[in-house]
């Protein structure tokens, strides 16, 4: 369906920008009925509202006309929540008023208000600004707008919610009462509709429906994760997409500058964006992504909204969002204006359930997975070698000659290897990462097979949401908490996961005593669990093998095999319950008995005997 517009100017710039049909919120605004009107639009990010608005208000702005007459008041005010929406806006309509010859003015904060207020002397067909600039433009007389013929909000429920609902009343009260107001917004909550209900005239509402599932074209991925592997899962993230630009959302500056420098040290071209940089600092950024100069972007969530990149195709959340709308608006960064991207959330075993929370309120449904691995990222290097130009574009003479006295003195397969070492030299190294393993498509399964167990009378083997692997040699181990010091499997098997490096495929039988814990490892990787698991992350917990400990821990055995509490320790309480995969509360390190020993080491208690509660230490006496 071509565009409705009959203005040529405009229908010229669409056709050398390649837009052939127009997005849903662009053909409603173009609609018979809705010329002349105010508007009150609701639609998505990434829907192309910007070229919409700038089309709707042609007719407004040039009647009849083909091109603009000399600049000198505005005659459309464009107000947007932020400066990188505004610079983007103003870059949007440029191109699509070139051939009017429109004069568009830039006013925001973080730039010089002198310049800004010499371009405004000089005349302009269209400002657009941030609120609190356009506002002190207009207290010091430097804006005139008794010409104004059309007023937009761009992105109106953000500018509430930032704050500047004084700042666009003042504005909607001076501007001229018989001018034309579209208002966009990608959610129509009561105070925007209030404010359409008075500042508007039989405003038309076009509500532009969403997609089922969010975006359609953006693909959500749920990774998971260990808590201390967050830059190597975006490592490989990256270096999986090898996307020609991308952006990975912080929420804290701090959160920026550490990633920043871990991105780049190991060999990414990184730029950042926070609220801490100035506006010319925030340009140098922004040009660096869209000249190729810098492929990653790290960001708060200043780079929310406004930032239009057409080479943006992946979305990293190393941090989650805090609400499932902002979730949308970090996402909306790519999939704009029909083209595909991935936007990918970082999922650490204790924020599963936010995660699952936000997609849901977001009415999204992602694949959840690992991080890529190293090996499938050396996989696809392979592949895109032989993609690459240095061998797909045909050789001169002087590269035949070079090649000519290479194979001379080495063979085909050294020069290869050669190439090869060139070709990787250039990226970053993959990292090592592993799996956690949970998920909504691991665990509903298990959780069902565990809820019949337990409504049967049945003990829980070891516990919803696992894997079992069996028939393997396993290795036991020990770890110095138990029932007395509040041990509890929601803690127990994330601890051991993050501690001993390995995935939950690989732990068995899991043993919860009073003073002690014993816990089945595969035999595969005991080694490696036993080596990783010696340092402490700040849990003041020690893991050892349990190999004659006390001489009742077996040392050998089939990977969770026997009956729970049949084999292995005597005694012990087979691990039945709890929903693993979320860090419980950290467990109370055992106290010290005057004269005595500690609680961990005192004797088992009596089968049926009541717990003993934990003393509580004494006071020292003034």
């Amino acid at each position: 369906m071509p565009f409705r517009t009959s203005i040529t100017p405009l229908v010229r710039a669409l056709s050398e920008r390649g837009y052939e049909e127009p997005t849903p919120v662009q053909d409603s605004v173009l609609e018979e009925g809705t010329a002349m009107r105010d508007l009150l639009v609701s639609a998505q990010t990434g829907s192309g509202k910007t070229i919409a608005y700038g089309l709707a208000i042609a007719g407004t702005l040039l009647g009849e006309e083909e091109r603009f007459s000399e600049a000198g008041a505005p005659m459309a005010l464009i107000v947007a929540p932020t400066r990188e929406l505004a610079i983007q806006v103003t870059a949007e309509l440029s191109w699509l008023y070139a051939h009017a010859g429109a004069e568009i003015v830039t006013c925001v904060g973080g730039m010089d208000p002198r310049a800004e207020r010499r371009k405004l002397d000089r005349g302009a067909h269209i400002v657009v600004g941030t609120p609190g600039r356009l506002r002190d433009h207009l207290e010091r007389n430097a804006l005139k707008i008794g010409a104004l013929q059309a007023l937009v909000l761009d992105e109106a429920d953000e500018m509430l919610n930032l704050g500047f609902r004084e700042d666009l009343e003042f504005l909607l009260e001076a501007t001229p009462s018989e001018r034309r107001t579209l208002l966009f917004s990608a959610t129509l909550p009561k105070t925007i509709m209030a404010m359409a209900k008075r500042y508007q005239r039989n405003a038309m509402r076009i509500e532009v429906a969403r997609g089922t599932t969010g975006h359609v074209d953006i693909e959500y991925r749920a990774i998971r994760m260990a808590p201390n592997e967050v830059e190597h899962a975006i490592v490989n993230v990256l270096r999986e997409a090898e996307s020609p630009s991308a952006i990975v959302f912080c929420n804290t500056r701090e959160s920026v500058r550490h990633l920043s420098s871990g991105l780049l040290e190991r060999g990414f071209s990184v730029v950042t964006l926070s609220g801490e940089l100035g506006q010319a600092e925030r340009n140098q950024a922004m040009q660096a992504l869209r000249d190729g100069r810098a492929r990653v972007c790290v960001a708060t969530d200043v780079a929310a909204r406004g930032l239009d990149l057409p080479s943006l195709n992946l979305v990293i959340h190393a941090e989650l969002p805090s609400d499932a709308e902002t979730l949308q608006h970090r996402s909306g960064r790519t999939g704009r204006a029909g083209r595909k991207g991935v936007s990918a959330l970082l999922v650490p075993i204790s924020r599963r359930r936010k995660a699952e929370r936000l997609l849901a309120e977001a009415n999204i449904s992602a694949v959840w997975s690992g991080a890529p691995s190293a090996e499938t990222i050396r996989r696809l290097d392979e592949e895109r070698l032989l993609s690459d130009p240095l061998l797909t574009e045909p050789a001169s003479e002087e590269d035949l000659a070079a090649a000519k006295r290479l194979l001379e003195t080495r063979s085909p397969e050294d020069l290869a290897a050669a190439l090869a070492r060139i070709y990787r030299s250039r990226l970053p190294a993959p990292e090592d990462v592993f799996d956690p393993g949970f998920g909504p498509d691991l665990k509903v399964a298990k959780e069902r097979e565990f809820a019949g167990r337990e409504r049967k009378g049945e003990p829980g083997e070891r516990g919803a949401g696992r894997e079992q692997v069996r028939g393997g040699p396993v290795v036991w181990f020990h770890m110095d908490v138990g029932r007395r010091n509040n041990a509890d499997p929601k803690w127990i098997l994330p601890l051991i996961c993050r501690r001993g490096k390995i995935t939950r495929a690989e732990i068995g039988a899991i043993k919860i005593y009073d003073r002690e814990t014993k816990f089945e490892i595969a035999e595969s990787v005991a080694k490696k669990f036993a080596s990783a698991a010696e340092v402490s992350d700040g849990d003041d917990i020690t893991i050892s093998v349990a190999d004659g400990a006390g001489g009742d821990a077996p040392p050998r055995g089939k990977f969770g095999g026997g009956k729970p509490g049949g084999s292995g320790p005597k005694g012990g309480k087979p691990f039945a319950g709890g929903k693993p995969g979320f860090d419980g509360p950290r467990p109370k390190k055992p106290f010290q008995r005057k004269g005595g020993r500690p609680d961990g080491a005192a004797a088992s208690a009596p089968s049926g005997a009541p717990r003993d509660k934990p003393r509580k230490p004494r006071r020292p006496q003034d």
